[in-house]
Formats: structure tokens, C-alpha cells, sequence
């Protein structure tokens, strides 16, 4: 691109029209020559008469200049003038390695970064470069250099992954030769980035972009004295900056929701920030992930496991303490352990089996009743854990002596086992180092935890499988075997310190921990983890959503250690990693990660954060040229005496240009009310919104602006639209061609529209939107002739509208995401008036449906009242009860789904009529 200071021109060789405007003024001077002046006596006759129409004897100098400055603003025009255009290395000619970071941190504004590949990609292949794109993120190979018009087809494919980039395998992996380098970095920092750049530096110059947009984080969520502890982080630390983060699960229905929102506030200058969020038990088990709210990065997501759940516990005693005597309680320790991380239940054992907890602690509890034992075994089919603890009433009974016993894990001896005292068989037993294969390998055994009494097992054969903890002489301290799905635990010594000092130590804590008794620690040891495969069950993708990660092979304890350590990979993708016992989130970013930004060398040229915008000037310079000619014209009709007529001719020009500028049509207009319609009409078309009509019944319309929001959360949630709020449509003042969808409810005292906005609404629908008429009464009579219908054919008797029907079987709306037969809202009513099909729409050969619908009916009539059923509050729960139980929650969800199917219409049309999709829906419908 030529540059003359700070503008360049795309086509520079038309500035040489500039050097022929002095000739071109020498020859409108010089031609034609000057008359030559005779005297002739018959002139004399002509003394005293006017002619009527005067010429000028020559051009004079000033109008010359005037037609000379328009030729060269014209030319100037036509020769694209940019200003502030962006510089490009014309010396670099060679092949071209584009580099994308392609992670988690690029995810923030991954549209763009494939725009400006893509026209990396282009603008090489216009200089006939060659062009090599590799991913950071992907495993590393040699990229092959190829012609960019068979790699710009590829870029719409791309996505980024939801970890770091590889910088040192991709360093040992880069193509021989000389090449330049554009890298499109993430704005993260990583210690092997510097090796990945001095390797491309030595093949060639590179270039870095990195986008202005923050960078920011949360860390997983730690559960500590009785409150979730959220974390973020961001880069870089600049002005202060308000977040909220929201707590996402299921609901009792199994429907996905919103459970809580927080707000997070980083100070001026600081990169952390935290709160706390305190929810009770029930709802915080429910929540599977938090994320920050409005940014779509798997760095902004943690997911939840084990650590944050608190089991419901039942404690149950053989025996009550004399009162005053809590430290002697059979379940005192117990308590004292499990009331910081879990729900203890009390009761009746039969009470407390129907409450399903997760684990039944009997402390010194012998015999149980028939139908007692029956519950638990039942209960243990399902995946319960029996916690048994011995004492002297065990020890005195006839419990599981001459056959093993259904809710024991071993056969005892009589009696039991007394050391230490005067009657005894030694000292107080130590503990013995837990063996490899038991659930407390690894833990530390302190020295002050002695035995002075247990219950004794029966060697049977099976006795050393099912010991998991032993004393120092070999004699079986904790014994386990499974029972169905669940598992069967007893303690050869009490829940209190009356045998043993084990209940006194934190040993005892961590036992239970080890068991599931109680919650498990947040962050896992290597310990906790080796020796088990652990299976991916969900998948976090790099824009933070969460999907089923399919059949996956498992993963070595070991590697999954290392991955909470260091980070996931590819080879360990962040989600969710079930093990025998628990589940593992391994989050992209971890409680030791810090986000630092990049520094690069002044040999590195840097683009994205002090660019000035390009600016092209090829219209205001063709505006000055034609400015410039009309003066030209009145100046020509002024020297001839023709201006005044020409000056009415000129007018009416003048005024047709007029009405072809949207700014004059706006000239009555102040100021002030230009410059909202402008903010209006920027809000309105920056981003899809849905948009509502006002009814003047305050309430009716804020659940209209509340169904929207809800409705436009989901389609959010579960497609690729991503709707902005809703906005208030007023008919009278506002602009309806900005809204794909506009609702319309029906209230009794709604004025009807005037002549001007009836007009507006006639636009509308001949021109692809779509209105919903609600009347929200459920024509519950099912004549059609209610108020509210009555009212709805007042309104829209000026209107044009197509003939309707019910909406057939096979129309698109049944199928343009969702395959659905009803339409419910708040109501149920069935019928829903559409476009009618032409009268020649038949049943095509080999396709199941209508070929009807080449549009978009542009206006949906019903009564089930929508927008109530749609319709959530700030904290992402429903505002009104729909059905009862179960049965209302699916007609809500269904509701949803035919919302979805609504704006899917809206947005494609009749897309899902192709033939294309009919092997796959005749698939759904079992045909």
C-alpha cells in the first residue's frame, strides 16, 4: 500500500490523474483561442439592444479552480484513501505460520480471533504465500505449508480447548526452513513460551496479538466452617470491577436451574477476590458447578464433586449416658467429628431407613429386630454404608458367633479381648501401619492412639481379605465386606475412648473421611487417588459447558494427581472423574494457579492493544468532489443569468437527496431525541433481542419482560442463540423491524393502536417478523369467543394477516428443535392458529411432511399464556406454580420447549423441511 504520512491508498496508480490537471487547465485556458477584434461600420445598427441571454467570454480563473478541485478530490476518491491503515512487512513474502493459542483464555472472544485468521489467511493468499495453521492445544505435529484458498474453508471448524497450550512439544515440532510467524496469543503466561518464541524467531520475524478483553477466573470452591468459599482471579489488575458468580443445579424436578447468585467485587489494583456463600445442605448437595456470570470460558466454570456435599448421617446407640456424663455417650465423639461436615440424623432405626441417609452408625448396638434387619438390608442393596461400633453389649451377645452374621463383616469370639490391666494380657496395643490395599493406605499412625479393649474375630478364611486395619500384633482392628451395592464396616473397639484412645485422635477424623462417613477433603492427595482408575463422566469444552463425556478410557490414579496439581491436558481433559467411592472435578483452573501476562521481547511486533483503528476516506472524499460540482453548477448558472430558474431546479434535487438521508427525516427532531433513538436502535440490532409490546397494565408487563428473559436464558442455555434481555416495544414511537419476535398479550384495556403504528405493524409482518397473540384466558370454554378473543379481532382487524388454521401435525413448529405435539403454557389448551398451508400443498414422495411453510408464518394465535410459564425471576427461579408436582414442572418444561421451537422458526424458517433432515426424524419417530 502506498502512504503519503498517515493515509495509504489500495490503488495508488490513480493518483497519477493528479500530474494532468495543470495540462488540463492550460487547455481549457487555450481553447478556443481568443477572437480576433474587427471593426465593421454595420454594427453601428446594433447600438442599444440586449440580448437576452449573456456568454461569457472566458472561464473565469476561480470556477476553473473550483471544477480542478473537484477532478482531484474524484480522483483522490477513486485511488481508496485509508487513514491509519494497518502495515504489513512487504519484504515478508515467504510462507506464513499462523499460531493460535486456542485455549480456554481464548474463548472469551474466539469469533474474533478466527476473523482475524481468517483474514491473515486471505491476505496471504492474495500474495500468493503459502500458509500452515497449527493449534497450541493440539497434539504436536509438523505443520504442512499449503495454498490459503484450500485452508480458509477450515476456519469455521475451528475451536479452542479447555487447557494450556503444548509450547515445549510444539517447539521441537515447527517446519524446517525460513518462514514469518503470526501468533495469536491468549494474553496467559507460561515458563515454555519463551522457548516456542526464540524457535520461531529463528526461522523468521513474528508477530503477537493479544486481545484487550480481561482475563478472568475462578477458582474451585472450598468448603470451610459451614460456608462455600468462592475465589477469582483476573488479568490484569486494573480499575475495580464487579462480577457475579452463580451456582448452577438440579432442581427436585431434575430440571436444571439457577440455585444462587453471588456478587464478587475486585478493589482497584487487585487481582483476587472473595466471598462467601452460605446455602443450606439440601440445596448446596444440588449444585454441580459455578460459574461467573455473562462470560462463557471454561476458566470461568469450576465444577463441584464430593468436597462440597455434606451425607446425611444417622447415629444410633445401644445405650443412653447417665446425664451429665456427654463425654461417656457412645456416639459423643462421633458427634463431635461428623457435626462440621455432615447432616446427622436422629431417630428410631426404622424412622431414620426411611430417610434415606448415607451412612447408619450403630454404636455397641447387638440385636436388631427382624423387620429392622430387613430394612437395612435393603438398604444396603441400594449402596449404603453400615458403620458398627463395638462394646459391652456386643461383646456380651450371641451376635454372628457360630455363623457370620448378614449385617457383620466377620464372625466373633465370646467375650471379648482386655490388655493393659491388672487381669490383662500386656500392654495397651499400638496400631500397625494400614497395608497397601486398605481405604487408609497412606495415613500417618500416631504414636499416642492405643487399644486396651476389643472384640476378637473368628479366623475364618476370609478374615485377612476383609481386615483393613490391624493392631501391632496382627489381631484385626477394623474389619469390612460389601453387602449389594453397599458395604458393612465394624470397629472392634467403641465410638468413645472407653476401649481405646483412637476416637480422642485426629486419626479417627481422617478414618472416617477415608470410609465417606464424612465429607472428603477438597483437594486429594496422591494417596487418595492411586491404585484406582478413575472413569470421565462429564466434559467441560472450552466455553464452560458441560456435556457427557462419552465412552472414554479411564485414567490412572496417578495421572489424575498430577493433573489437580498441574492442570488438565489433553491427554486429561477438565470434568468430572468417578473412582470407586467419590467423584473428582478437575477444574482448568486450580487454587494454586496465578495469571500473569506474557512479557515479549522489543524484537516481537505487537498488535490488538495500541492499534489505531483503520479508517477508509474514499467517501468523504468522493462527498467533497460531488459538494464541489453542484457549487460548480450554480456558479455556471449564475455567470449565464440563469440562476434563479436553475436554483428551482437545483431545490428539487436538493430535496430528493434530502429524503433519501435518514438524518434529514430526523430534522425536527432535538438533539436529545436523535441521540436515544440512536442508543434504541443500536441496543436493538447490537445483538438478537426479543421484544415485547406494552399493554399499559404495568403487571401484565413485567411477566411479559420476565417470560422473555426466561425464555431467552434457555435458548441461551440449550442452542447457539444467545438473546440479549428482552426489550419493551412501544407502537406508537418505536422501530418494529428491529425485533425478529415480537409478544403480544391481550388485556381488556389495551387502546387499539393508531393509523401510523397499524401501518407499522403491516411492515412488520409483510416483511418476515413474527407476533405472538396471547389472550391468556386458556379458552377454557373452548368456543374461541371469550373477552379476550372478542378483543384480540378488534385489535387485529386492520392488520394483514394471512389466512389461518390450526396448526397442522406436520407443520415445522413441531419440529424445528424439539419434536412436539403440545403446546402448553399456563394452560393447556391444544389449539394454535398459524399461517394457512397453500391449497396446493400435498404430501411429497418419501417425505413425511407437508412441503408447506417456505416463510415464517408471521403471526401465532393462542391462549395458553406463555409468557407465566416462561417467566423467571433475578435469581433464576419461576415466578408462577404450573400443574402440581411432577406433572407441572413437565408441562413447563414443554412449555420451554415449544418457546424454543418458536424463535428456532423465527430465526430458519422452514430449515427443517429440507430433505436432508428426513432420515434423521423419521429416526427419532421410530418410522
Amino acid at each position: 500500500m502506498f502512504m503519503l504520512g498517515p493515509i495509504g491508498f489500495t490503488a495508488p496508480l490513480l493518483l497519477l490523474g493528479l500530474v494532468a490537471l495543470p495540462v488540463l487547465w492550460l487547455l481549457l485556458r487555450a481553447v478556443p483561442p481568443a477572437p480576433i477584434c474587427r471593426r465593421f461600420p454595420g454594427v453601428a445598427l446594433l447600438l442599444g439592444l440586449k440580448d437576452a441571454e449573456a456568454e461569457a467570454d472566458k472561464t473565469p480563473w476561480w470556477l476553473l479552480l473550483l471544477r480542478m478541485t473537484a477532478l482531484a478530490a474524484a480522483i483522490i476518491g477513486f485511488a481508496g484513501p485509508v487513514l491509519n491503515p494497518a502495515e504489513r512487512d512487504a519484504t515478508q513474502t515467504g510462507p506464513l505460520l499462523v499460531l493460535m493459542d486456542s485455549s480456554w483464555a481464548d474463548a472469551r472472544d474466539w469469533a474474533r480471533r478466527v476473523d482475524r485468521a481468517t483474514a491473515l489467511i486471505e491476505e496471504a493468499g492474495r500474495a500468493g504465500r503459502p500458509v500452515a495453521l497449527i493449534r497450541l492445544t493440539e497434539a504436536p505435529t509438523e505443520p504442512v505449508f499449503q495454498a490459503a484458498n484450500a485452508l480458509g474453508p477450515f476456519m469455521g471448524g475451528v475451536t479452542p480447548n479447555a487447557w494450556t497450550p503444548d509450547f515445549a512439544g510444539w517447539s521441537n515440532s515447527l517446519p524446517s526452513g525460513d518462514f514469518s510467524s503470526f501468533w495469536l496469543s491468549d494474553g496467559v503466561d507460561s515458563p515454555a513460551r519463551a522457548g516456542l518464541l526464540t524457535a520461531l524467531q529463528s526461522h523468521g520475524a513474528v508477530t503477537v496479538f493479544e486481545s484487550p478483553r480481561p482475563v478472568i477466573a475462578l477458582r474451585p470452591a472450598q468448603f470451610a466452617d459451614g460456608v462455600i468459599q468462592l475465589a477469582a482471579t483476573r488479568l490484569p489488575a486494573s480499575d475495580q470491577t464487579d462480577i457475579e458468580i452463580s451456582a448452577r443445579g438440579l432442581d427436585p424436578a431434575g430440571i436444571e436451574r439457577e440455585l444462587a447468585r453471588v456478587a464478587v467485587t475486585f478493589a482497584a489494583g487487585q487481582a483476587e477476590a472473595e466471598t462467601a456463600l452460605s446455602l443450606p445442605p439440601e440445596l448446596r448437595n444440588r449444585i454441580n458447578r459455578f460459574e461467573i456470570a455473562g462470560i462463557r470460558s471454561a476458566g470461568a466454570v469450576t465444577l463441584t464433586d464430593d468436597s462440597l456435599k455434606r451425607r446425611k448421617v444417622a447415629l444410633i446407640s445401644g445405650s443412653r449416658s447417665a446425664e451429665g456424663l456427654q463425654l461417656l455417650a457412645p456416639t459423643h465423639y462421633l458427634r463431635q467429628a461428623l457435626d462440621p461436615v455432615a447432616e446427622l440424623i436422629d431417630g428410631s432405626l426404622n424412622d431414620v431407613v426411611l430417610a434415606n441417609p448415607d451412612v447408619i452408625v450403630l454404636a455397641d448396638v447387638a440385636t436388631l429386630s427382624p423387620a429392622e434387619n430387613d430394612a437395612i438390608l435393603d438398604w444396603l442393596d441400594k449402596g449404603g454404608l453400615l458403620l458398627r461400633f463395638a462394646g459391652p453389649r456386643l461383646a456380651a451377645s450371641e451376635v454372628s458367633r457360630d455363623s457370620e452374621d448378614p449385617l457383620m463383616p466377620v464372625r466373633l469370639r465370646i467375650g471379648g479381648r482386655n490388655v493393659g490391666g491388672a487381669m490383662s494380657w500386656g500392654e495397651p496395643k499400638a496400631l500397625a501401619s494400614f497395608a497397601e490395599g486398605s481405604p487408609f493406605y497412606g495415613l500417618p499412625i500416631a504414636d499416642d492412639v492405643t487399644v486396651t479393649a476389643q472384640v476378637l474375630a473368628q479366623p475364618d478364611p476370609d478374615l485377612a481379605n476383609r481386615t483393613i486395619a490391624a493392631l501391632a500384633d496382627g489381631t484385626p482392628l477394623v474389619t469390612r465386606k460389601a453387602v449389594g451395592q453397599g458395604q458393612v464396616v465394624l470397629f472392634h473397639v467403641t465410638a468413645n475412648a472407653e476401649w481405646s484412645t483412637l476416637p480422642l485422635s485426629g486419626l479417627f477424623v481422617q478414618m472416617l473421611e477415608r470410609l465417606a462417613v464424612s465429607t472428603r477433603p477438597a483437594s486429594p492427595d496422591a494417596a487418595d487417588l492411586e491404585g484406582q482408575i478413575w472413569v470421565p463422566q462429564v466434559a467441560l469444552n472450552a466455553f464452560g459447558t458441560m456435556g457427557n463425556a462419552g465412552d472414554v478410557a479411564g485414567v490412572d490414579g496417578a495421572d489424575l494427581a498430577a493433573g489437580l496439581a498441574s492442570g488438565p491436558s489433553a491427554k486429561l481433559p477438565p470434568g468430572l472423574y468417578a473412582g470407586d467411592d467419590r467423584r473428582i472435578a478437575l477444574n482448568v483452573i486450580t487454587a494454586d494457579t496465578t495469571l500473569a501476562a506474557p512479557v515479549w521481547p522489543a524484537s516481537v511486533t505487537r498488535e490488538g492493544l495500541d492499534v489505531q483503528a483503520e479508517q477508509a476516506l474514499k467517501g468523504t472524499a468522493l462527498t467533497t468532489a460531488l459538494s464541489l460540482l453542484l457549487l460548480d453548477v450554480l456558479a455556471a448558472l449564475a455567470l449565464s443569468g440563469r440562476l434563479l430558474g436553475g436554483l428551482r431546479n437545483t431545490a428539487v434535487l436538493l430535496l430528493g437527496l434530502a429524503l433519501l438521508s435518514p438524518d434529514v427525516l430526523r430534522a425536527q427532531e432535538t438533539p436529545a431525541q436523535s441521540a436515544a433513538q440512536d442508543a434504541r436502535a443500536i441496543e436493538a440490532t447490537s445483538a438478537v433481542r426479543l421484544g415485547y409490546i406494552l399493554t399499559g397494565d404495568a403487571k401484565v408487563d413485567t411477566v411479559s419482560e420476565a417470560g422473555l428473559r426466561g425464555l431467552g436464558q434457555r435458548l441461551f442455555e440449550r442452542t447457539t442463540i444467545e438473546p440479549e434481555a428482552p426489550l419493551s416495544v412501544n407502537l406508537e414511537s418505536d422501530e418494529l423491524l428491529f425485533f425478529p419476535f415480537l409478544y403480544w398479550p391481550i388485556t381488556m384495556d389495551q387502546p387499539s393502536p393508531s393509523a401510523a403504528a397499524y401501518s407499522k405493524l403491516n411492515r412488520y409482518l409483510r416483511t418476515g417478523g413474527m407476533i405472538l397473540f396471547d389472550t391468556r384466558d386458556g379458552d377454557i370454554a373452548g368456543t374461541g369467543q371469550t373477552p379476550q378473543a372478542r378483543k384480540l379481532q378488534l385489535l387485529a382487524a386492520p392488520l394483514d394477516i394471512p389466512p389461518l388454521e390450526i396448526l397442522p401435525e406436520d407443520h415445522v413448529l413441531t419440529r424445528s428443535f424439539y419434536l412436539l405435539q403440545d403446546f402448553p403454557g399456563r394452560y393447556t389448551q391444544r389449539d394454535l392458529w398459524v399461517e394457512a398451508a397453500p391449497p396446493d400443498a400435498e404430501l411429497a414422495e418419501g417425505m413425511p411432511f407437508r412441503n408447506l411453510n417456505d416463510g415464517v408464518t408471521p403471526v401465532v394465535i393462542g391462549a395458553n399464556d406463555w409468557a407465566a410459564a416462561w417467566a423467571l425471576d433475578s435469581n433464576g427461579n419461576a415466578m408462577f406454580p404450573i400443574g402440581r408436582g411432577y406433572t407441572g414442572e413437565r408441562q413447563r418444561e414443554i412449555a420451554t420447549r415449544f418457546g424454543i421451537n418458536l424463535i428456532m422458526h423465527v430465526l430458519t424458517g422452514n430449515y427443517k423441511s429440507d430433505q436432508v433432515h428426513v432420515p434423521a426424524l423419521l429416526e427419532r419417530l421410530g418410522q
